[in-house]
């Protein structure tokens, strides 16, 4: 804008420089015959480039005045123009900032929600163990067994020089399976109160009484015991007991005794759980 200004002065001041230039010359060269007419005529020409001079300055200066004035026009449409852009960034920083924050809740609330997730699965996960756990001691607390001595038929078994152990072949009931019919042992599938019966028939005989011993871990714990010399008879005992878990209880025949069953099941053994400890 300032180059636009003073290119106009420039060339008005190069104009009278040289105007002014040209009549010193003038002047230098006419005789002195000739001066006063000369002079006279100087004069009226340096009235006249006087007049044309300024009539050059004032359109320049009208000139000037309405370049002023378009600058002004666009320096005020520019600065109209930089307002609005300053608004528009103004405006974008506070979306950014809103987007920002907007972000930074959202990423709060997906951590807080991940957080409550995770503390959800725990909690399924402690339920799902907690109803497998209650399911399993719900069937560990179904355990109940009753076998007879003889698979069929009717026999005695004994007597022996030592004591042996009896197997209770035929399988009355056996909820839980933690009576073995091949060995005739009951292992404790859990920490509890137990109850066994022990039921022994006595075929008369003079020589050999009926005796049967309940052992828990190879330890003796109760006996049934008959002797008569004749005709049949039949003894019986029972206790309660407690098992830790693998604890094991079964039946040994008494040295030199005998026992009998046929398939009315005179002999048995028996137990089952009472409740878990």
């Amino acid at each position: 804008m300032e180059m636009t200004l003073c290119f106009p002065l420039l060339l008005l001041i190069c104009s009278l420089s040289t105007a002014q230039h040209q009549t010193e010359s003038d002047n230098e060269m006419i005789p002195r015959g000739k001066q006063a007419e000369s002079q006279g005529r100087e004069a009226t020409n340096v009235s006249d480039r006087q007049q044309t001079c300024t009539q050059d300055i004032h359109a320049v200066l009208r000139e000037m005045s309405a370049l002023l004035a378009e600058q002004r026009v666009e320096m005020r449409h520019l600065q109209r123009e930089n307002e609005a852009l300053l608004k528009e960034l103004e405006l974008q920083k506070t979306e950014v900032e809103r987007l920002k924050t907007e972000s930074e809740r959202q990423k709060t609330e997906l951590q807080a929600q991940a957080a409550e997730l995770i503390t959800v699965k725990a909690r399924s996960n402690v339920t799902e163990h907690q109803v497998e756990a209650l399911m399993t001691d719900g069937e560990v607390k179904r355990v109940a067994f009753s076998a007879s001595l003889l698979a069929s038929g009717e026999g005695t078994v004994g007597p022996f020089n030592t004591d042996i152990s009896l197997v209770f072949r035929y399988v009355l009931t056996n909820i839980g399976n933690a009576y073995n019919p091949n060995t005739g042992f009951f292992t404790a599938p859990v920490r509890g109160a137990y109850h066994f019966e022990l039921h022994i028939g006595a075929d008369g005989h003079a020589s050999h009484a009926s005796g049967a011993v309940l052992y828990k871990n190879g330890g003796r714990v109760i006996i049934a015991y008959e002797h008569q010399p004749s005709h049949f008879g039949k003894s019986s005992n029972g206790a309660t007991l407690l098992l830790e878990v693998g604890d094991v209880v079964h039946l040994r025949l008494w040295a030199n005794r005998r026992i009998f069953d046929n398939e009315n099941h005179h002999s048995t053994f028996s137990g089952h759980l009472l409740f878990t400890m």
